[in-house]
């Protein structure tokens, strides 16, 4: 399979997942009170206006959003055409696949449903989606790969001269 393929079938399984579980959120009253699943994970609906963590909300309008996240697939679909490896591919389609699903959502609700709800005691980290874990995961293997590549490549003579000057001696 080549890599602009995998990475759109990656981009495509994080949309449909993240569509699906939206869709039940939304379509299931219970969760407007919320219901507890674990001692630490709670499913609740709330709509978010802003982007990560509810920043910017209320600030930059929705489409605002939508431009800004449409550009951004925009760059990210460029580099999934040219990646370099499968790694990147799997990993830009996450992104790309959980970006679109949160563009889809602002232009149709003008936010972002946001379900899942860890916290530990009193303390809540703020409510996400599947998008933003598919973003998450996505952005992680490549921040990882990228370490990864680094550490593996042979070092080029001339980048550190101490170790020029030991090996001259």
């Amino acid at each position: 399979m080549n890599r602009p393929t995998l990475g759109g079938l990656c981009a495509i399984a994080a949309l449909a997942l993240d569509q699906s579980t939206k869709a039940l959120a939304l379509n299931t009253p219970e969760l407007e009170r919320g219901v507890e699943i674990l001692p630490f994970l709670n499913l609740v609906r709330v709509l978010n206006d802003g982007v990560s963590f509810g920043l910017l909300g209320g600030i930059v309008p929705w489409w605002g959003l939508v431009a800004l996240a449409t550009a951004i697939m925009t760059w990210l679909l460029v580099w999934l055409w040219r990646a370099p490896d499968r790694i990147t591919a799997a990993a830009l389609g996450l992104v790309i696949g959980g970006a679109a699903g949160n563009v889809i959502d602002r232009l149709r609700y003008q936010a972002v449903p946001d379900f899942l709800d860890f916290h530990f005691g009193t303390y809540h980290w703020p409510s996400f989606n599947l998008a933003d874990v598919a973003i998450f995961c996505g952005a992680a293997l490549l921040f990882w790969d990228g370490f990864r590549a680094a550490r593996g490549k042979p070092e080029q003579p001339g980048q550190d001269p101490r170790k020029e000057n030991i090996a001259g001696r």
